[in-house]
Parts: C-alpha cells; sequence; structure tokens
C-alpha cells in the first residue's frame, strides 16, 4: 500500500506521465489540480472548465456551453476526474472548488457520490462509538448536562465550546442582532476540531425529559445560528438555492444526501449500512444555511427552519427539501440509536480515543487550580454581562454553569468518589515502617 501511494502522488505530480492513469486511494483534488498544471493541454481544458464553474454558480440550473463540455469530455487526467477532499481541512474550500469545476455535469439531485474520502477505518471507528454510546444513559440524570460538563473538562472542547457560544450571542458591533457568519464559522470549527465522542455527545445526547430536550435543542443557539429575528421562516427552495452557491454548503449538503439515504433492506434503514456516518454527515451542516435542528424539546425530530409557502408549481420540490429531514427513516432511527441501543460488538475497528478518567482529571485541576479557575471566572463574569445586556434575546442556556469542579466530580455520572483516597494505603505505609525499624535494630 505505501508503494501504491508513492507511485500515486510520483504520477499526480507528472514525474513519470507513462505511467498507466489508475489512481487507487484517496487523491487530494488540491494535489491532483497541481499535477494537472504542469501539463500545458490539462492546464487550458481545466481553466476552462473553472470558468463554466464560475457561469454556473451565477446561474445554477442553466446547462452547459457547447465549449464546456467539449472540455469536459476531453480531460483525461484521471487523478483529477477521481478526487476527493477531507472535511475540516486547511485548504478545503480551495479542493471542493476544484471538485466542483470538474463536476458540471453533476446533477443536485445525484446522490451517488459524495466530495468528501471515504474512510473504513473512520466509517467503523464511528459505528465503535455509536454503539458505545449507551453508557451516556444514566438513570435519573441529565444526560446531555453529563455531555456539557464532560466537554468542560476536555480542554479543547471547551475552548472551542465556548468560543462559539460567545460568537453567536454576543452583537454584533451597531446592531441589535449577532453575526452570524461569525457564528457558523465558530460552529463548524466546534464539530470538525473536537473528537466525535464529545461533539456527537452534545447534538445527539439522549434525553427522556423536556428540561434535557432544551438543553440539547439549543446546543447550536438556534436564535442565532439559523432563526430569523422576526421568526419569520424563509423557503425552503429560497434556502436550497443559496446553498447551491457556496462550494462548502453544497458539498455538505451532498455528503448528507449521500450518507443519509433510506432503505428498507438495511438493519440500519441507511442505504450505506452506518447510521454513525450519517450523523457525521448531518453534523457537518451544522454552520451552514442549511443548519437543521430539533423541533421540540420533547422529540427527536429535526428539521430545516424553512416552510414551503408560495412555492406554486414548485411545491412538490419545496417538500422534497423538508423532507429530507422531517420523512427520513434512516436519519430518525440514527438518532434514536445514539446512546439508547446496547453496544454492539464491532470487527477490526480502532477504539476511538478515550476520555481522560476522573482521577487524571482530578490531579490536574487540584494542580492548576488556582491559574484555571481565576481565568474561568474571568471569563464566566464577562459572558454573564454579555448574555445579560442582551436582554435575553439569544435562545442559549448558560455555558458556565455546567463545567464541573473538583468537588462535584464524585457526584452522579460515574465519578470519583469523595471518599477515595490519592495517598498510598495505611497497610503499606505500616509494612515499610516495620522494616524500617528492624534495619535500624539490625
Amino acid at each position: 500500500m505505501l508503494l501504491l501511494g508513492i507511485l500515486l502522488n510520483i504520477f499526480i505530480r507528472g514525474v513519470v506521465p507513462s505511467l498507466p492513469p489508475l489512481p487507487l486511494g484517496f487523491v487530494d483534488c488540491v494535489e491532483a489540480e497541481r499535477g494537472c498544471k504542469e501539463d500545458t493541454q490539462c492546464k487550458e481544458l481545466y481553466m476552462t472548465l473553472e470558468y463554466c464553474a464560475s457561469e454556473e454558480a451565477v446561474a445554477p440550473g442553466e446547462k452547459a456551453g457547447i465549449e464546456c463540455l467539449e472540455a469536459l469530455s476531453a480531460l483525461h487526467y484521471l487523478p483529477l476526474l477521481a478526487c476527493k477532499c477531507q472535511r475540516g481541512a486547511r485548504r478545503e474550500e480551495h479542493c471542493l472548488r476544484v471538485y466542483w469545476s470538474i463536476r458540471i455535469l453533476q446533477g443536485y439531485d445525484d446522490f451517488e457520490e459524495s466530495p468528501y474520502e471515504e474512510s473504513p477505518v473512520e466509517t467503523s471507528r464511528m459505528a465503535s462509538l455509536v454503539a458505545a454510546a449507551s453508557s451516556l444513559l444514566l438513570d435519573g440524570h441529565n444526560v446531555c448536562l453529563k455531555a456539557a460538563q464532560d466537554c468542560g473538562l476536555y480542554e479543547k472542547c471547551g475552548s472551542l465550546r465556548s468560543e462559539y457560544v460567545l460568537a453567536c450571542t454576543k452583537r454584533a458591533p451597531g446592531l441589535d442582532h449577532c453575526n452570524r457568519q461569525k457564528c457558523h464559522r465558530a460552529l463548524r470549527r466546534f464539530l470538525e476540531r473536537v473528537p466525535e465522542e464529545y461533539s456527537l455527545g452534545l447534538l445527539f445526547c439522549p434525553c427522556t425529559d423536556k428540561l434535557c430536550g432544551e438543553r440539547r435543542r439549543k446546543t447550536i443557539v438556534p436564535s442565532c445560528s439559523y432563526q430569523e429575528r422576526d421568526m419569520i421562516q424563509p423557503n425552503c427552495l429560497h434556502l436550497q438555492s443559496f446553498c447551491r452557491r457556496d462550494e462548502l454548503c453544497r458539498s455538505r449538503l451532498a455528503d448528507f444526501q449521500h450518507n443519509c439515504q433510506p432503505s428498507g433492506h438495511s438493519t440500519s434503514v441507511c442505504i450505506r449500512e452506518s447510521g454513525a456516518v450519517c450523523l457525521k454527515s448531518y453534523a457537518g451542516l451544522i454552520g451552514t444555511i442549511m443548519t437543521p435542528n430539533y423541533v421540540s424539546n420533547s422529540t427527536v425530530d429535526v428539521a430545516l427552519w424553512c416552510n414551503c409557502k408560495g412555492s406554486g408549481n414548485q411545491w412538490q420540490d419545496c417538500l422534497r427539501i423538508q423532507h429530507m429531514f422531517t420523512n427520513n427513516a434512516c436519519l430518525e432511527n440514527s438518532i434514536s440509536t445514539m446512546g439508547s441501543s446496547p453496544p454492539r460488538p464491532v470487527e477490526s475497528t480502532y477504539p476511538p480515543p478515550s476520555r481522560p478518567s476522573h482521577l487524571d482529571q482530578q490531579n490536574e485541576l487540584s494542580n492548576n487550580a488556582q491559574d484555571k479557575f481565576s481565568n474561568n471566572a474571568v471569563e464566566q463574569s464577562e459572558e454573564e454581562e454579555d448574555v445579560e445586556e442582551e436582554g435575553g434575546q439569544f435562545d442559549v442556556i448558560p455555558l458556565y454553569a455546567e463545567k464541573a469542579t473538583v468537588s462535584n466530580l464524585g457526584s452522579g455520572g460515574g465519578g470519583v468518589s469523595p471518599r477515595l483516597s490519592l495517598g498510598p494505603p495505611h497497610s503499606l505505609l505500616l509494612l515499610l515502617l516495620l522494616l524500617s525499624a528492624s534495619l535500624s535494630w539490625g
């Protein structure tokens, strides 16, 4: 496999043009573009397709011109034709721009392909994660609160969550509402950089009461991330039209459609045989104009913030957009399964990164109590001031009240018992004292 990767890398860069054009494995679109531009003919064809793609972005749905079709049929550089992108990568938007430039004929309803790399190892890891989520079920406890506390104890999760909560609750300068673009960017950053066992635990924590459901629904700060200030819902067709003009949103939507197709012939009710991958694709839409969320505090039903009023003869097309979320057995089963089913054995998988143990967390918190808690106190006071000044406009549950401390680590959620001693057992100390005394007497 390593040898194949080396040979493919050489082929992409055009060093060995005589190699058969059979790209194996994952080919990054940015690298494929670089290899294409080293060949004069490939570069000319690709630049023509870039222009065609930019025109199509201005007027989605228009038929490609003859020149565009000729350039597409003449392009035989397979690394470019077979390339994919990685979600959350540093060059993701550049990569997606390349991906769509050579797919001007791919329809918006073509669910057969996703712009993102599909890794079998990642798919298996996600399946293991969802299967193990049943450990979150704690009788008599607010599971979403527990998930939030776990996130607060993991530094990266806590800091990135604080970042998006602040971005989504703070008023934009000179305005009486938040900066939605910054809110979306911070939400995507959180979901892309925090391990799924934390981020998906917050999004899909199982609830048995309305208080837990309210916390879950408000996780993504709906008042800023998708709701309009006048509470008037846009038409779903308009929402999709704006999404198609943005490469990132279009790609996330294509990935969701690809991985969340329902099927009556699968145990997971999904064509791709993986509800976990569907959940990850669903989470990928959060932070775009097509951000979905729970519709109430008492169910796991999700929907887009849009309706079909005024759709005219496109009413059926509008309903189809709504039904991707409201009438999708694959998505509904995937959300319901998260944390509500017993763990299932998954063969040949890598286990997800383990959460820090409560004992390690207690030691770390004890060693850094002074600066950690003083900094948290400052952040808490600043954020509470921001929320209070906004007069409750933004729909979010206070964040810092969820952070676990050393004193409550032993309460609930299987934490460390307050009576647990960190020192050596008394019997061991007694044995050491007797040994020392006998040596001194001898």
